[in-house]
């Protein structure tokens, strides 16, 4: 791991000789609840607010199946800890499970979302690095504020066989964008999750279920809901107008692109009546000149930022969709409820 912005920079080099792929694409992802709570635990003792929390996903392929069975997170450490080596870290600590017998083949890695903002240029670049070395692997997103409100939300993500393809060739141009024929729905590919885990450990939570009070679940019957849909709409406004200057940004290019050809049109003309009046008279055509130098076609802004920010708009979207939905149907009981009263 490079850094924690690209956490798949380096080390999944090193992992592409140990793990190698397969011809079996993954379809569905099981994970051991033990998993889960070290995820959840993460967060609770490192993340704080927006902080982002990452860490690395063990476990085997069978089939078309990937199992996940372990995962430990990555080091918090600072700018002072110049030293520290995050890839030999990680290798220490497969090597440490190996001698312990736990599975230790890395599979993929995990990250927490701040608001579902996860759609970025690092995650992009941070899975691209770890499909590319092993072909299964994927991205666990865990979202704590949805989890605290009753509802476990982990969604699992690969990029999609067009995705990878355009990262391999890094042509973000808008005709490769256009040629590839990729918009921001055809980026990611959710993959399915299924919990599992021992029937010694079903029978114990069954347990915990009996002997738990029941005044906490009432939160879920919360009708309360201002702050979270405020901020996730605030954060999707945020995103509309970096969406909207990366709008004006392109027009500008269309708009220059077009008068330049207009100016290199314009030339062609006149060097060809000029041509033509040259011949009339007797004289010998100008000498050829390379029009391309002359005439540099404008930069293209990179697309590939604004698939990203489409792409989370998006997400902020479904996530808006999803929770007003909840929060109507418990309006309509709460209305039932007091008109029965």
């Amino acid at each position: 791991i490079a850094s924690r912005s690209n956490p798949g920079a380096d080390f999944t080099t090193d992992m592409a000789s140990t793990g190698g792929t397969l011809d079996s694409p993954v379809k569905q992802i099981q994970i051991e609840g033990l998993v889960v709570l070290k995820i959840i635990k993460h967060y609770q003792e490192e993340g704080q607010g927006s902080e982002v929390v990452q860490g690395v996903l063990l476990g085997l392929v069978v089939d078309d199946r990937l199992e996940i069975t372990n995962c430990f997170p990555f080091p918090q450490h600072t700018e002072d800890d110049a030293d520290f080596d995050e890839v030999q870290y990680q290798m220490e600590m497969m090597r440490s499970l190996r001698h312990v017998n736990i599975d230790h083949l890395h599979v993929g890695w995990y990250q927490s979302t701040y608001y579902g903002s996860f759609v970025s240029r690092a995650l992009l670049d941070s899975q691209f690095s770890y499909q590319h070395a092993i072909e299964e692997s994927v991205v666990l997103i865990y979202d704590p504020i949805k989890t605290a409100q009753g509802s476990l939300s982990l969604k699992a993500y690969r990029l999609t066989p067009k995705l990878m393809e355009i990262c391999k060739e890094k042509d973000f141009t808008p005709e490769g964008l256009k040629k590839a024929n990729i918009g921001f729905e055809h980026m990611f590919e959710e993959v399915p999750i299924v919990i599992k885990n021992s029937h010694l450990i079903s029978v114990l939570m069954w347990e915990l279920e009996d002997k738990s009070t029941v005044a906490d679940k009432h939160e879920l019957l919360n009708l309360s809901s201002s702050n979270h849909l405020e901020k996730s709409l605030q954060l999707l406004m945020d995103r509309v107008d970096d969406m909207s200057q990366d709008i004006v940004k392109y027009n500008t290019y269309s708009r220059n692109l077009s008068k330049q050809q207009q100016q290199k049109h314009q030339y062609l003309q006149r060097r060809q009546q000029e041509n033509a009046q040259r011949q009339s008279r007797g004289e010998p055509p100008l000498p050829e000149e390379d029009i391309t130098k002359m005439f540099k076609p404008p930069q293209p802004p990179p697309r590939m930022d604004t698939l990203l920010i489409a792409g989370q708009i998006n997400n902020y979207c479904q996530n808006v969709k999803e929770f007003t939905s909840q929060n109507l149907g418990k309006l309509f009981m709460a209305e039932a409820l007091q008109g029965h009263n």
